[in-house]
């Protein structure tokens, strides 16, 4: 049986405690939520550092705190740090993947119409535009390219899928290449398994993919994501809700749903040494900039 990677994304920028009380602020809640999540399944952690009020942080300090503090308690866990900002200089917005060198970095590969529609209020809850150009992306991946951190390309449509292709054709995007294909966002590809299906197989032979399903229906696509043959995210960035439609206790109650249909769809769960040669990742990481 093939393995199948799970990825947790932990905390996001925009949710707080009064929406979801699981969401970790501290270097110490990072470290407890790391711990849940690693044992039920997760092999890689997707970090967006806060503050310890809960504001979003962009400073390396925090994302260093942070991540010493998850690697204290799971050493052997893949780190994956955003890039993903709006109205963020882009200095820094990569500065702490350039100086702490995760493994993977995120990459978003293209802009779009951003929203969340509220049809009982029939407006908008927030809408704007999520603006990556080719010249930022090709910025980012030299700064990732500089330190040896892969790229993950986050995708939230089929244009983004294509996007990928003058960037290897230039020498900066190496392969394989590493995708997360995004559903559910509005503004992107509908979160539906058939989407899913269609995006999964305009992905470059030899590479590899996950879903990112935004909200409850991410359910599904994870089932589809894991017969189809990919990775998957979880985590309370996305969803809050594991399938029940209960409010998660935490990460580590959401990666085990997702390992529950892995498994039930014939696959295993990797491990971190598994998802590192899964990924092209190598093993041992290099941890230098965390010292």
């Amino acid at each position: 049986m093939d393995a199948c990677v799970i990825t947790c994304a932990m905390s996001g920028v925009a949710a707080n405690r009064d929406q979801c009380p699981g969401i970790p602020y501290t270097p110490e809640d990072y470290a407890k939520e790391a711990r849940r999540a690693y044992d039920a399944g997760a092999a890689v952690l997707h970090i967006h550092a806060r503050y310890a009020d809960g504001q979003p942080s962009y400073r390396v300090e925090e994302y260093r705190d942070i991540t010493q503090a998850i690697l204290a308690e799971v050493p052997d866990v893949i780190i994956n740090f955003s890039t993903g900002a709006v109205g963020i200089p882009m200095e820094e917005r990569v500065h702490h993947v350039a100086q702490l060198k995760p493994e993977l970095g995120a990459l978003n590969m293209g802009s779009m119409n951003y929203a969340k529609y509220s049809s009982k209020r029939k407006a908008f809850v927030f809408e704007f535009v999520f603006s990556n150009p080719f010249g930022d992306i090709r910025l980012l991946l030299e700064r990732m390219n500089s330190v040896g951190v892969k790229p993950e390309c986050e995708c939230f449509d089929t244009g983004h899928i294509a996007s990928v292709q003058p960037l290897i054709d230039m020498g900066l995007l190496r392969t394989p290449v590493q995708f997360s294909l995004i559903l559910g966002v509005l503004g992107g590809a509908p979160p539906r398994a058939e989407t899913l299906q269609h995006m999964s197989t305009l992905v470059p032979e030899g590479s590899t993919w996950e879903v990112i399903g935004i909200s409850r229906k991410q359910w599904s696509l994870v089932a589809a994501a894991a017969s189809l043959g990919g990775n998957v995210r979880v985590g309370l960035e996305d969803n809050f809700y594991v399938p029940s439609g209960e409010m998660a206790a935490g990460n580590g109650d959401l990666v085990d749903a997702a390992a529950q249909l892995v498994q039930l769809s014939g696959r295993t769960v990797a491990s971190p040494a598994e998802a590192r040669r899964i990924l092209s990742l190598p093993d041992p990481p290099d941890r230098s900039g965390l010292r």
